[in-house]
């Protein structure tokens, strides 16, 4: 396994972690992967698969903060490229571990988990998360206002996988009109399936089960006007999984007033009916990946 380890000027010297970082605002995560691997190791690496989402918190009482990451596990490829040390980063080293190897190192709780390894950093976790708004835009140089925001969506089938649970966006909200997936932005300090299946039923009333993740897309609107009443540029980070309700009941929306509008099983052959027009992005991209299409 390819790890590196974080440098004096990082806030956890000496422990090691997987090659990768933050994602730019408007950018791909599949991009952000190769970006950070390179600039941390040297190598030029290809994206095979997403692996994992996940979300974890850190306190840093020195700073006074306390960080939510969610975080995207990919595997990947060496394309070419050299091992390079970094002095002066927040990285100064990569290094190749089997899994022995790895197990006797101090390792990042995410990246432990991620490699089944039972080594990690004392890393300071909240008893209780913070309170912190879901949604927050901030204004640019540009005077432009921006919002990133990481979400979960369902495709949520009957156990027949004859009927699709869609939603449909209420007016004065980006999108508005169009067939869209259930689910919603993470809270802080919660875990993406967790997440959506709370959502699922605030949303819609349904009780459902994470069968698996199906993909992550992104996706940018660089001036939505929404109730906000100013434009946004937004980039929205989404995780979509497959759910089955074992025991589909009438569909409630609970959020009046709120971002949905309607909700309802639609019968498959009328889901294959809809055209792209109807459909949000992230919908019409879940719909195929989840070969429903």
């Amino acid at each position: 396994m390819l790890l590196v380890r974080a440098s004096s000027r990082s806030g956890t010297p000496g422990v090691w972690s997987l090659p990768g970082g933050a994602v730019d605002h408007g950018e791909d995560p599949n991009h952000t992967v190769v970006r950070e691997t390179a600039a941390e190791t040297g190598l030029s690496v290809t994206v095979t698969g997403l692996r994992n989402v996940l979300a974890d918190m850190r306190s840093l009482p020195h700073r006074g903060v306390t960080i939510h990451t969610d975080r995207l596990i990919y595997s990947v490829s060496i394309r070419g490229g050299n091992l390079v040390d970094r002095v002066g980063h927040s990285t100064d080293l990569a290094r190749w571990f089997t899994l022995e190897e790895a197990e006797k190192l101090k390792i990042r709780p995410f990246a432990a988990d991620a490699l089944g390894l039972s080594a990690a950093s004392p890393d300071l976790r909240p008893d209780v998360a913070p309170t912190f708004p879901s949604f927050y835009a901030y204004e640019g140089p540009d005077g432009l206002h921006r919002a990133q925001r990481f979400a979960a969506y369902a495709i949520a089938t009957d156990a027949d996988q004859t009927h699709v649970l869609l939603t449909r966006i209420a007016p004065g909200y980006p999108g508005e009109g169009c067939w869209h997936l259930p689910g919603g932005g993470t809270d802080y300090g919660e875990q993406p399936g967790t997440a959506l299946i709370r959502e699922l039923v605030e949303e819609t009333g349904q009780e459902g089960r994470l069968i698996e993740l199906l993909g992550v897309a992104s996706h940018r609107d660089a001036a939505s006007l929404g109730p906000e009443g100013y434009p946004i540029d937004w980039h929205g980070v989404r995780a979509f999984y497959r759910v089955i309700v074992d025991d589909p009941t009438d569909v409630i929306v609970k959020d009046v007033g709120g971002s949905t509008s309607e909700a309802l099983w639609m019968p498959l052959p009328d889901v294959r009916r809809l055209a792209e027009s109807e459909l949000t992005e992230v919908t019409a991209e879940a719909l195929q990946k989840a070969r429903l299409t």
